[in-house]
C-alpha cells in the first residue's frame, strides 16, 4: 500500500509466530512492555536520497556498528500510541495524526530528518494490520505502538547525522501502573531536574527520560510510585512527572494545569482533556501553579482532585505528595475524584468507540 510519499511497504511475514496457545497465555495478563508482537516496521533514510526502502518484517535485534552516532550523541526520539479493539472485532488508532506531528517536531529539534506525518500514520497502520491478533481485548488493554527513529550514521564527531533507521514496534499491554491503585503517590524531586530552559524538554526524545530515572529510583526508595519536577530556575513551580502532565481540579470545578514551553512536553492526553473539559463547560487555566500553593490548598480543601495523565496511563488519579523536609500531604480522601473519573471515561469511550467521536479523533484500520 503506498503513503503520500509515493512508497510502498514491502510485507515479509514472520517465519516464527509465537504459537497460537503461547500468545493466548500471555494476552491474558500482558502487564505493561513485556510482551511484543510478531513483526516491526522499519524505513531508512540517507541524505541525498531520502526516505526509503520500507518494511513490514519479522521482529529481530538489530545490527548496528559500534560507531552508530545514536550510541555517541544520543539523537534518538521516539513516540507512543495505542490501537484498540473494537465491539466488532476491528482495531482504531486514536489521534495518531498529533503524534505523526510531534514526532516531526521532535525530530526538528534533534536535528534529525523529519518523517513525512502520512508515513509515519502509514507505518503505524501496516503494523497494526500486521499483528491484529496481538490486540487485547480484556478491559483496559491495548496494542501500544512504540516509533522511534535513530541516527545510524557511522562516525564520531560531534555533528548532526546523515542517515537514520525509523522503526515500529508494538506490545500488547495492560494497566501502567502494578497491582492496578485507585491512586499514586507522588515524590516531589527538589535537587534533580528533568530539562530546563532551551533544552529538549518538549521533544520526546530519551535523554529527557534518561534524565528522570535516577530521581524516579529515589523515588521508589521513598515508597512513592512517580516523581514530580520542579522548574530549573525558582524551583518552585510545578511542571510535570517523569513521562505525564498533570492537572488540579479545585472546589468549584475549575481546572488548572501547567502552561506548556520548552520544559514541558505537549501532550496528546493533556491535550484531548483539555477539549472534552472545555465542552463539559469546565473553567481552565494554564497557568503556574507552585508546590507551596498545591500544600496550602490540598490542605484547605481549595483542592478537590489531582490527576496525571499520558498514552500509557492514560488518566491517574493523585492521592498524595511527599518529598523532604516532612512535605507530605493528600488530596481530597486520597483516591479518585467525580470529575477526573468523568473526564477518564469520556476520554477512554472515544478512544474504545463506546461513544461518539465528534472530534473525528478515531481512525478505523480495519
Amino acid at each position: 500500500m503506498s503513503s503520500d510519499s509515493n512508497l510502498t511497504f514491502a510485507f515479509e511475514q514472520s517465519t516464527s509466530p509465537l504459537p497460537l496457545n503461547e500468545r493466548a497465555r500471555l494476552l491474558e495478563d500482558p502487564g505493561f512492555g513485556r510482551v511484543f508482537t510478531d513483526h516491526m516496521v522499519t524505513i531508512r533514510y540517507k541524505e541525498g536520497q531520502g526516505w526509503h526502502d520500507p518494511k513490514v518484517h519479522q521482529r529481530r535485534p538489530l545490527e548496528m556498528d559500534p560507531a552508530s552516532a545514536v550510541l555517541h550523541y544520543a539523537q534518538e526520539i521516539f513516540e507512543g500510541l495505542k490501537a484498540y479493539r473494537t465491539k466488532d472485532g476491528g482495531a482504531s488508532l486514536f489521534r495518531a495524526d498529533a503524534n505523526a506531528r510531534r514526532f516531526r517536531a521532535s525530530a526538528e529539534r534533534l536535528a534529525m530528518a523529519p518523517l513525512p506525518e502520512d508515513l509515519f500514520l502509514e507505518s503505524c497502520r501496516q503494523l497494526v494490520k500486521a499483528d491484529r491478533d496481538w490486540i487485547p481485548e480484556s478491559e483496559g488493554s491495548a496494542l501500544y505502538l512504540r516509533p522511534f527513529m535513530i541516527a545510524s550514521s557511522v562516525f564520531l564527531g560531534v555533528r548532526p547525522a546523515d542517515e537514520y533507521l525509523y522503526i515500529v514496534i508494538a506490545s500488547s499491554v495492560g494497566s501502567y501502573f502494578k497491582g492496578g491503585a485507585p491512586s499514586v503517590t507522588l515524590w516531589v524531586s527538589d535537587h534533580f531536574n528533568r530539562a530546563g530552559p532551551g533544552g529538549t524538554g518538549a521533544a520526546k526524545c530519551g535523554g529527557n527520560y534518561a534524565a528522570s530515572l535516577l530521581p524516579q529510583k529515589e523515588a521508589i526508595a521513598e515508597g512513592c510510585d512517580q516523581v514530580i519536577f520542579l522548574d530549573t530556575v525558582e524551583k518552585k513551580w510545578i511542571e510535570e512527572l517523569g513521562g505525564m502532565n498533570v492537572f488540579f481540579v479545585m472546589d468549584d470545578g475549575s481546572m488548572i494545569t501547567p502552561p506548556l514551553g520548552d520544559t514541558i512536553l505537549p501532550g496528546i492526553t493533556r491535550d484531548s482533556l483539555l477539549t472534552l473539559a472545555r465542552d463539559r463547560g469546565i473553567s481552565l487555566r494554564e497557568e503556574r501553579y507552585s508546590i507551596d500553593q498545591w500544600q496550602a490548598d490540598a490542605r484547605s480543601g481549595r483542592l478537590r482532585e489531582a490527576f496525571a495523565c499520558g498514552t500509557a496511563a492514560v488518566v491517574t488519579p493523585i492521592g498524595r505528595v511527599r518529598g523532604r523536609d516532612g512535605l507530605d500531604f493528600m488530596i481530597g480522601n486520597g483516591g479518585p475524584g467525580l470529575q477526573t473519573e468523568q473526564l477518564r471515561t469520556s476520554l477512554v469511550d472515544i478512544q474504545r468507540g463506546l461513544a461518539p467521536d465528534p472530534y473525528k479523533w478515531v481512525e478505523r484500520v480495519f
